[in-house]
Formats: C-alpha cells, structure tokens, sequence
C-alpha cells in the first residue's frame, strides 16, 4: 500500500505573500502528521519563493515522520543539504519563471552532472530520487545515474480524462514496473487530488505519493489534519 508524504509548500505561499510569520509551515507540517502523513515534503527553491532555509532546519529538528527536500541539483542546494540531512532528496528541474515544477528532469542531458551531485549526496547517507516522466529511457537513466529511487510525474495523467487518461495511466504503470525490476523504489506525484488519487494508489508496488495543493486547498475549507485523513482514507482504500 502507497504511503502520503504531503507537500506543505503552498502554506509558505501564504506566508510569504505578505512576507510575514504566518502561517507557519512547520506548525501545519505537525498537523499534517496528526492527519496521518506519512513524510513531509518541501521544496527549497533557488529564488526562496515559498519554503525559507529556516524552514527545512526547524523542520528536520521537529517532524517524527520522514523529511523529504525537493531541490535543484545547484551546488548551493547540495551543501545545503548537507547541513540539514534530510531523510532524502528528491531532485527536480527548476525554472524560475515557472509557477510549479513543469515536468520531470532530463536525465539524459545531464548523466555526468547527476552522477556527481548524486554521490556527493550520497556520501552524506542521504538516499536521492530523481522527478522524472514515466518514459523507460529516463528510468533506465535514473538506474545508470545511481539514484536510489524515482518520483514518476503524474501531471499529464492529472490533466486528461478519458481513454487518454487511461492511455497515460498505462504507461505509468508500465513505468513502474520497469523501475522495480531495475531495483528502485517508485513514488509519484504532481496534479493528484481527491478525485484522481485513487487509480495511481493501487498501482502494485507503488511506495509513496506526494499530494500538496489539492490537500491545502480543501483545508482551506475543513482544516488540514482533515483534509489529510480524507486522502490518506482514500489511499488505504485499495
């Protein structure tokens, strides 16, 4: 069965849209926790948009699940991880003009690049997993790069509907298979919510999904430790 690891980055939004003290990530991060989530996710953007290093540190020191930072593979966010030793890393392509990650990394384009920032993190026991599409050639590169694990992104599935949709799921689960065969670990996320959430869930050896807007929205109206609960039911349901 799927864990939930919950990205609480769109709470730093609000915060940091008058550049004020609140509302706190770490404090929702603990409700989170009460609602079941399973880890933490944050992503420390190069332009601090959202998550503040303040965040991530205080975060590591209180969680009592699991820390999982999202970062660019920059030699800023390596030394930074470094510091903080997260429970893992998830690196993700970063532009800044973009709103939210827009798709997975090129692996292929990048294979020397990654397989140093990948053992630089490595030789700190901090395992890496790497945000790629559900395309065999970037899991086969994921494997050769010598990430531990790999978050398929699901942004394409989330936006479609009908035989595309199935056609898009298909192909994630095919994805994830060949991942496990490889040996690595699968997480998924991007676009999942209350609706969509529950086919990739019961994907067979799926480990972990990482769900931040569609939970922080429907806070909005019933409270996050609820708004945790709900899609953690949803994922145990399979």
């Amino acid at each position: 069965m799927a864990t939930l690891g919950v990205n609480i980055d769109h709470i730093a939004n609000v915060r940091q849209a008058r550049k004020t003290v609140e509302p706190d990530p770490v404090q929702f991060a603990f409700l989170a926790e009460l609602g079941g989530a399973d880890s933490i996710t944050v992503h420390l953007r190069e332009d601090r948009r959202h998550i503040q290093d303040r965040d991530v540190f205080l975060l590591k020191e209180t969680i009592k699940t699991k820390l999982n930072l999202e970062m660019a593979a920059t030699e800023e966010m390596l030394e930074i991880a470094k510091k903080i030793l997260p429970d893992y890393v998830t690196l993700v392509p970063e532009k800044r003009e973009e709103v939210t990650t827009e798709g997975g990394l090129d692996l292929k384009s990048n294979v020397q690049h990654l397989k140093k920032a990948v053992g630089n993190l490595k030789d700190s026991n901090i395992e890496v997993s790497a945000f790629i599409d559900p395309l065999g050639e970037q899991i086969n590169y994921s494997k050769e790069i010598g990430f531990d694990t790999i978050e398929l992104h699901t942004g394409k599935y989330a936006e479609l509907s009908g035989s595309e949709q199935y056609k898009e799921l298909q192909r994630i689960i095919e994805s994830t298979h060949l991942a496990n065969d490889l040996g690595l670990v699968v997480n998924a996320g991007h676009g999942l919510n209350y609706n969509n959430v529950k086919k990739i869930a019961s994907i067979n050896n799926m480990n972990e999904l990482n769900i931040g807007h569609s939970i922080v929205a429907r806070a909005l109206a019933i409270g996050l430790e609820k708004s945790v609960r709900e899609m953690k039911s949803l994922i145990k349901s399979n």
